[in-house]
């Protein structure tokens, strides 16, 4: 047998983003050993991209907030298809994981009276969003790994988990190999927290960086567990669309929230035209009551005016600005223009200091003087591993997932802000599960040495290959057919198309041939990469294809309007043999308590500020 090494910890803690930290300081802090795996640096996770803020009904500037309006706000954009126990946790723990937070250490930006500052973000009724200039997800990294390294947490990096085995269907451990070695290493455990994140480098404009190859999703999957909700890909409305080499990179949405206006080609704001009829109400209704919202705002005053139109919910915005591009209506290099630049130039280097560095170092474009341009780019997976609310448990006894990787909590459609609570909510309480689990087993489940055997011989077979074609020729026909197949706008047509494509790449997938040495070699790292994303791709276009309806991200042109039967149902997305099962399962049914906010009379239209 291939040589390895073995280590062995009560919980195992896959991906070391926010939730991941947060799971394994919980596990750490209630007396298990932890093993912290992360495919890449400590300090290089995807949290730090989340860079406007962490929403939580604190109430800082707008008195009137409260659990229960960020509750309905979170359902009310995730178009009632989110677990509504994850819902309203979310809603109740986010004031106190954010002051957490900052006992912790985080250093968020202040109000003249020396509290939290919170800004306005897309789908919020109030401002909610506490913040740390527009780098607020570094913050909370840099807060959650001092916390964690203190706690003297065992951290793994640059090791890429391959397989979870379970011992009589419980979760007994995982293998991984080095990246810098391509040695393998076998961990045993009791429970494993899978927080890896997204799924979008199985498109190839994206916001997401290398790392967002769907391991978490494709580990729990193919160990048995259920993953809902996979046709619900968002798409953030801006991200760079020049130079080609940045395509994707995410714009924060704190420019919107800091008076940032969307413009097409013939200089006319458009998002008037794209808000839902719904909730038209909640917006403003000109020009003039918009600039009277943003002045409040600057001011740090209340006021009856309305929200900006650019600050609907982030699918609408992505729908609208792709509309426009289609309609000829679009920038010189395919997108709109968003423009923050009438605002005072030491006001926007203060509030967007990222922002302003990032364009005027990647596309030599002054934000202070001259607009930007954006358009959607492949940002958040709101589908994932089913779980359990309250633990994080998934349906394979020991396995345990938070954040991106799991599902329930966003819904059809993730307001911004809500992911970074949503790390730290649920990476807790995942955490928490987790330890508990293993506190309840008295011995480390068994691992076969035939099934350890087996798994290492496939990662290595590529290398044995005398034929074959490169890992990247096929990641480019993936990338390609999810793009033209399974993108913002979705028909049948296109969705079977990219069925029989996925399932042609498979095969060309399973004959990929690598060249050189095990040590820091990509086209390895991708042969094995791929499975992952056509795993997840087949999930997202099976899911798809059954929901035949527009909601939220998931949008049909051949199904546009809303299906009350499917609004009772996730997809499911299960393993049958060696293949994929998908079908629907029913949603858990709200609380009469909870549906009486929904029942109540509706406020004012001038309420939002």
């Amino acid at each position: 047998m291939e040589p390895f090494d073995t280590h062995e910890h009560e919980v195992l803690v896959i991906g070391a983003g926010g939730a991941g930290l947060r799971a394994a300081i919980e596990a750490s802090a209630m007396g298990c050993s932890v093993g912290l795996v992360t495919k890449s640096l400590l300090g290089k996770a995807h949290t730090v991209m989340a860079e406007g803020g962490i929403a939580a009904a604190l109430a800082h500037l707008d008195p009137q907030d409260g659990w229960q309006t960020h509750f309905q706000d979170t359902m009310k954009g995730g178009s009632f298809l989110n677990h509504w126990r994850m819902a309203q946790l979310h809603a109740q723990e986010s004031p106190d994981r954010v002051r957490e937070l900052e006992q912790w250490g985080a250093l968020f930006d202040r109000t003249p009276d020396g509290r939290i500052l919170q800004r306005a973000f897309g789908g919020h009724t109030w401002k909610r969003l506490a913040h740390v200039g527009d780098r607020t997800g570094l913050e909370m990294i840099r807060t959650l790994q001092d916390r964690g390294v203190h706690q003297g947490l065992d951290v793994y990096m640059e090791f890429t988990v391959t397989k979870l085995f379970t011992d009589g269907g419980r979760i007994a451990g995982a293998l991984a190999y080095r990246r810098d070695t391509g040695r393998f290493v076998l961990f045993r455990c009791k429970a494993i927290v899978i927080a890896t994140g997204g799924v979008g480098k199985a498109y190839q404009v994206t916001s997401n960086s290398w790392e967002y190859t769907g391991d978490g999703q494709t580990l729990a999957f193919e160990a048995g567990a259920e993953l809902i909700d996979m046709e619900f890909l968002q798409f953030h409305p801006t991200g760079m669309v020049w130079p080609p080499g940045v395509m994707g990179l995410l714009v924060t949405e704190g420019v919107r929230g800091e008076g940032g206006i969307l413009r097409n080609s013939k200089g006319e704001r458009f998002m008037w035209k794209y808000l839902p009829e719904a909730r038209r109400h909640e917006y403003a209704a000109d020009e003039a009551e918009a600039r009277a919202w943003l002045d409040a705002a600057v001011e740090g005053q209340q006021t009856e005016a309305r929200r900006p139109p650019e600050l609907s919910t982030r699918d609408n915005v992505s729908r609208a600005i792709y509309t426009e591009v289609r309609e000829g209506r679009g920038t010189p290099h395919g997108g709109a223009f968003l423009d923050i630049s009438y605002m005072p130039a030491e006001r926007i280097k203060k509030k967007l200091p990222s922002m302003y560095h990032q364009f005027k170092e990647l596309a030599d474009v002054d934000i202070t003087a001259t607009p930007m341009e954006v358009g959607p780019t492949t940002h958040y997976m709101m589908g994932g591993v089913r779980v359990e609310p309250d633990t994080g448990a998934a349906t394979v006894p020991g396995l345990f997932a938070a954040g991106e990787a799991s599902a329930g909590m966003h819904g059809a459609n993730r307001l911004g802000g809500n992911s970074l609570s949503d790390l730290v909510v649920f990476g807790r309480r995942a955490g928490a599960g987790a330890a508990y689990y293993a506190k309840g087993l008295t011995a480390t489940p068994r691992i076969p040495d035939a099934e350890i055997e087996a798994e290492m011989r496939g990662l290595l077979s590529p290398f044995e290959r005398a034929s074959g074609e490169s890992p990247y020729e096929v990641h480019r026909a993936l990338q390609e057919c999810m793009g033209t197949n399974v993108g913002i706008f979705r028909i049948e047509k296109d969705l079977e198309t990219a069925l029989a494509t996925l399932a042609t790449l498979k095969q060309r997938a399973a004959r990929v041939r690598v060249e050189g040495g095990r040590t820091y070699n990509p086209g390895w790292h991708l042969a094995r990469d791929l499975r992952n994303m056509l795993v997840v791709s087949e999930a997202i276009t099976r899911s798809a294809l059954l929901r035949k309806e527009s909601r939220g991200a998931h949008s049909r042109l051949d199904y546009t309007g809303l299906d009350p039967a499917l609004g009772k149902v996730n997809m499911c997305a299960k393993r049958s043999g060696d293949g994929m099962q998908v079908g629907p399962t029913p949603l858990p049914e709200m609380p009469a308590e909870l549906k009486a906010l929904f029942d109540a009379a509706p406020q004012p239209a001038g309420k939002a500020t």
